[in-house]
């Protein structure tokens, strides 16, 4: 594969896990500014190591494995202030991050057949929710309904889709 392929594969990973990367960074460090500020230097990283970046193998655990050492870093860096995470307390929730990233995958897979089994209506009380952002009272103002109604709704498809994932990973797994 020619180097322009890879990065723009590379490219396109890294634009479509920036937010998972953000959430991962947050987890360990627990302050939105800081996690912003590793997240840009990870990025950073992230390219300068494009070269090593093989594309047969998971992007996501790769760039966990980076983020890792960039927040350890800035734990490292910041030890003075109280309020960051220990070093140790911040690996043992690395890799507990990573190992539930790893599950992201097999949920996703497991969830499309159950959104197919919705009716058409919770289906897309679902996609105005979750897929569109879609704020419940502007969803209970289009519908004519109430927010308290639109809550007990998503709750309820919420729970048939849990329990749906939860009955495919386990007849997969």
């Amino acid at each position: 594969m020619e180097k322009s392929d890879n990065t723009e594969q590379f490219v396109q990973q890294l634009t479509e896990n920036q937010n998972r990367l953000y959430g991962y960074v947050y987890s360990l460090l627990g302050d939105h500014s800081r996690a912003e500020d590793v997240l840009q230097e990870t990025n950073l990283v992230l390219w300068r190591k494009i070269a090593e970046y093989d594309q047969t193998r998971p992007f996501l655990p790769w760039a966990f494995g980076i983020v890792r050492f960039q927040v350890l870093a800035q734990l490292r860096d910041k030890q003075r202030d109280r309020m960051l995470l220990d070093s140790n307390l911040a690996e043992m929730l690395s890799d507990e991050a990573v190992r539930q990233s790893e599950q992201i995958d097999d949920i996703r897979e497991a969830l499309r057949p159950c959104l197919g089994l919705l009716t058409p209506t919770n289906r897309e009380l679902i996609e105005e929710r979750y897929f569109r952002a879609t704020p419940v009272a502007d969803i209970g103002q289009a519908a004519n309904r109430s927010v308290s109604s639109v809550k007990v709704a998503l709750l309820r498809i919420r729970r048939q889709l849990a329990d749906c994932v939860q009955k495919r990973m386990a007849a997969e797994g």
